[in-house]
């Protein structure tokens, strides 16, 4: 084969990894394929001063990858699935899901505590709505406060006092060889994972059949039918990624099971959810009804995110 693919990412150490290991997996599934990386900061990455939630949600962080896309610049784009919204437009297609690590959430302190033992009015820090909510449930008396940047920005907020702990996907941090850090892992029990969370996506043009072929052995049917079966729950409320929505699905044999929870910010309230099946959409749609019948509507504009 002599092809080449150009694969477009964010320039943070995270996305990095995640783009350097979609390129190593692909070039061991076709000898000779030459890849690329095109190196990009999305306007998620440059607009630092407010929380996702009020500039537009997480999807800020892929719309200039596909603008590369379009432009014929790179081939592929690689996400991190909870970054991507639940709807994706024309002419887009994500035909590749899998790679996904531990789900959970991660407790990283200064001091190596766990949650339990963090005094009260501790600063925790978290970019998540989803976890600031389900934190807030389990400890209302702690200070939880917005932050942003990369995953060593926000490490180096720990470090230098600004926070006592902060609340990272535990994936990131394995990826980074970070593990150490982790103090404690939030049961998934306690704090339900976001659609998509700790799986990889790779992201092309609908219109892209020799591009499709190329990347579909990376596919991974059972954690796209469990990430699809999530991200029908988000479409289905039409809820922002960036809303405090967790759902997260496992296929146990032919069956899944999947479990959904939408918050008041402040913990306050929590809608919960659980349904199995075997098809995604109709296991998501059955959860989405429960959770409409609970007032996931009414919560959800409450917040100006569907």
């Amino acid at each position: 084969m002599n092809q080449k693919l150009v694969i477009a990412t964010r320039e943070s150490p995270l996305a990095l990894w995640q783009a350097r290991f979609v390129k190593a997996q692909l070039e061991t599934h076709h000898d000779g394929l030459r890849v690329e990386l095109l190196g990009m900061r999305t306007q998620g990455d440059r607009w630092l001063q407010s929380p996702l939630s009020e500039v537009g949600g997480k999807g800020l962080f892929i719309k200039e990858l596909e603008q590369a896309l379009v432009d014929g610049r790179a081939d592929i784009a690689v996400h991190s699935m909870k970054d991507v919204p639940a709807m994706l437009e024309a002419p887009f297609a994500l035909p590749v899901i899998g790679f996904r690590d531990d789900v959970r959430d991660a407790l990283v302190t200064a001091d190596g505590r766990g949650l339990a033992d963090i005094a009260n009015g501790a600063r925790i820090g978290s970019a998540s709505l989803r976890r600031q909510s389900q934190l807030r449930a389990r400890r209302p008396d702690l200070r939880v406060e917005p932050i942003r940047g990369n995953v060593g920005t926000r490490l180096g907020k720990l470090d230098s006092g600004h926070y006592d702990a902060l609340l990272l996907a535990s994936a990131g941090l394995k990826r980074l060889n970070m593990i150490e850090r982790i103090a404690e892992y939030l049961e998934v029990e306690d704090s339900l994972p976001a659609a998509g969370q700790g799986a990889l996506g790779i992201e092309c043009l609908g219109a892209a059949e020799n591009v499709q072929g190329l990347i579909a052995p990376l596919n991974d049917p059972g954690v796209s039918a469990c990430v699809s079966a999530e991200r029908h729950v988000s479409a289905g409320l039409g809820a922002d990624c960036s809303a405090p929505l967790g759902a997260y699905a496992v296929l146990l044999g032919e069956t899944l099971h999947l479990r959904a929870v939408l918050a008041t910010p402040d913990g306050s309230r929590l809608l919960r959810a659980t349904a199995t099946g075997t098809e995604p959409r109709e296991v998501a749609a059955e959860v989405v009804a429960a959770l409409l019948a609970q007032g996931a509507a009414e919560l959800l504009d409450t917040l100006d995110l569907a």
